[in-house]
């Protein structure tokens, strides 16, 4: 079978924060009444993130969800061509070569979507295909990274891989519930897109896949569509949950390619929060040299959703080995996918 490999990477952020900037200037007064808030924020293990709204300049709690899908499209399509367009770069590829452009993203809708206007922005054919991953969350890189991987496979044809997200378009109206303080605490914007080439001689090639989902525990995290945005539900039990499943998944995933977790060169982990982190480095064995790429992102970033692994990935763009990333979201709902140098 022809080998699926990663070719080019590319990223577009919109403007940067710091995180106490946003606390003392907007977060103090909207959680005054709520005494851990602070403490939480500051507990994130993230300086600084990236948003198209900062709530310090303008206050969206009280917007509509009409009004919060057209800023996002407004603010999408502009980072989602700069991301691509550097993938295709990266790639050394023309967009009229593209075969399938997949855009997963959990935090804005639009139809004619994403798809189709970056599609024409970038100059791709009028025949390609589309694919639009939607409402997956946090883990939606790694199945939309399984299916532009399968298209190349069985087509011989590049495909794009495009996640977008735009969380700070659903900053919620104030209320005393720690689950909330906790998301606004961590999430963050951002454009990510790979690309991936039939039988490619250099970057790193798809060599596994695997899924997990614990619908018993569905319940502990949930992104819910409300007249005003989205709105994050956040159990702090999801690490316990992770422990049980992550790592029979890498397990798994390893042995497909007669692998073990020390042959493991580089690990891309979503930084979905610092329990998170400790969680997957505890139940692996993994030295913090390991998650040092994971923690770097989510202190220079924050939580992007599904665009984070994309941006630990390019962390580890000098690692020689096999390199193993996982995401995680609602469900609960673990993926992980094995790449090996081409």
């Amino acid at each position: 079978m022809t080998a699926a490999v990663v070719t080019g990477a590319g990223r577009a952020l919109p403007a940067t924060y710091a995180q106490d900037t946003v606390w003392q200037g907007f977060f103090a007064q909207h959680y005054a009444g709520v005494r851990a808030a602070e403490r939480i924020f500051k507990a994130t293990g993230v300086r600084t993130r990236h948003a198209v709204a900062n709530p310090v300049d303008e206050d969206l709690s009280g917007w509509g969800t009409a009004a919060r899908m057209e800023r996002y499209l407004t603010e999408a399509l502009p980072l989602g061509k700069q991301a691509v367009a550097g993938a295709l770069d990266a790639a050394g590829l023309a967009p009229g070569e593209v075969g399938l452009f997949a855009v997963a993203t959990c935090t804005g809708y639009a139809t004619p979507g994403l798809d189709i206007r970056l599609a024409s922005d970038l100059g791709m054919s009028l025949g390609v295909q589309r694919l639009l991953v939607g409402h997956m969350g946090c883990y939606a890189a790694l199945p939309g990274l399984g299916a532009v991987t399968d298209f190349v496979t069985a087509r011989s044809r590049p495909a794009v891989l495009l996640c977008l997200e735009l969380t700070s378009l659903h900053v919620q109206p104030a209320q005393a519930d720690l689950e909330q303080v906790v998301a606004h605490a961590l999430f963050s914007d951002a454009a990510a897109a790979v690309v991936v080439e039939p039988g490619a001689g250099r970057g790193r090639r798809m060599a596994g896949l695997v899924a997990r989902t614990d619908p018993s525990t569905a319940d502990h995290m949930t992104w819910d569509v409300t007249d005003l945005g989205f709105r994050m539900g956040l159990s702090p039990r999801v690490p316990d949950v992770l422990a049980r499943h992550v790592g029979g998944v890498v397990t798994e995933l390893l042995a497909g390619a007669g692998l073990r977790i020390e042959d493991v060169a580089g690990w891309a982990v979503h930084p979905g929060g610092p329990r998170i982190l400790d969680v997957v480095r505890d139940e692996l064995g993994l030295s913090e040299r390991q998650m040092a790429p994971s923690r770097a992102v989510l202190a220079e970033h924050g939580n992007c959703s599904s665009a984070t692994v994309l941006l630990v990935l390019e962390e580890l763009a000098d690692v020689d080995g096999p390199v193993v990333a996982m995401a995680f979201g609602p469900g609960l709902t673990l993926y992980a996918v094995l790449l090996l140098p081409a």
